[in-house]
Formats: C-alpha cells, sequence, structure tokens
C-alpha cells in the first residue's frame, strides 16, 4: 500500500478516497483518484495488478438518512451495489458505488432525478 501511495504522490496524484479489504488470499485496495487512467499506467509499469472499473458518482443532500433512502431505491430496483464510497464533500454528500447492472444503474439514476456527477466535476471538487 505504502508503495502505491509513494508513486501516485510522486506523480502528483490526488487520492480522494481510498479503501482497504483484505481476504484470505489477498488484499483489495481500491482508490478513488484524480487522474484514474494516469495512475492505471504508473502502477502497471510499476508492475503492480491493477485494474481500471468504472464507478458512478452521485449527490447526495446532507441530511440524516439520505444514504440508506437513496440504497432502497436501488434496492427496491433489483440493483445490487457491490461496494460504495460515502462522504461529505464541501457540505455535499457524495456516493461513489459500483452495481451490477450498468444499464438499469443509469435508468434510476434518471428517473429517479439523482444528481450524477460526471468524473471532471468530481475531481474539480477536491482541487
Amino acid at each position: 500500500m505504502l508503495q502505491i501511495l509513494k508513486l501516485l504522490s510522486k506523480e502528483g496524484i490526488q487520492l480522494l478516497a481510498v479503501n482497504i479489504a483484505d481476504t484470505v488470499e489477498y488484499g483489495i485496495f481500491r482508490i478513488i483518484c484524480s487522474e484514474p487512467t494516469k495512475a492505471f499506467q504508473i502502477l502497471k509499469d510499476n508492475h503492480i495488478s491493477v485494474t481500471l472499473t468504472d464507478v458512478f458518482a452521485i449527490e447526495l443532500d446532507d441530511e440524516v438518512g439520505e444514504l440508506a433512502r437513496t440504497l432502497e431505491i436501488f434496492k427496491n430496483e433489483e440493483i445490487s451495489v457491490t461496494y460504495l464510497y460515502s462522504f461529505l464533500l464541501n457540505g455535499k454528500g457524495i456516493m461513489i458505488f459500483r452495481t451490477t447492472n450498468a444499464e438499469l444503474t443509469c435508468d434510476v439514476i434518471r428517473r429517479f432525478g439523482m444528481r450524477y456527477i460526471k468524473e471532471r466535476e468530481l475531481y474539480k471538487l477536491v482541487e
């Protein structure tokens, strides 16, 4: 993990969120960063096993229970959230997540009027 953090720091890549998951056989280190494609290439060039994965980002109201209400919508639409990051940033709730059905997730985001955050917009929030 430290090696990865040092490599990305050296290249000026800003981390927005990190997650470490330990399994019996290996660990998973997930990051949301300012330049995902560049970070992917840096890690790959340094012989680190890496995968680039598409995720969704939506803005939530900064209210108690908003994350639960949002997740319930996806559950009711039979969409499984495989992992997520949730945090407050500049007075806004942010939920970054991956699901088992990207097409249906896009449809639900539209139908329920969720505030989708585009990649560039997300990274501008941390500048």
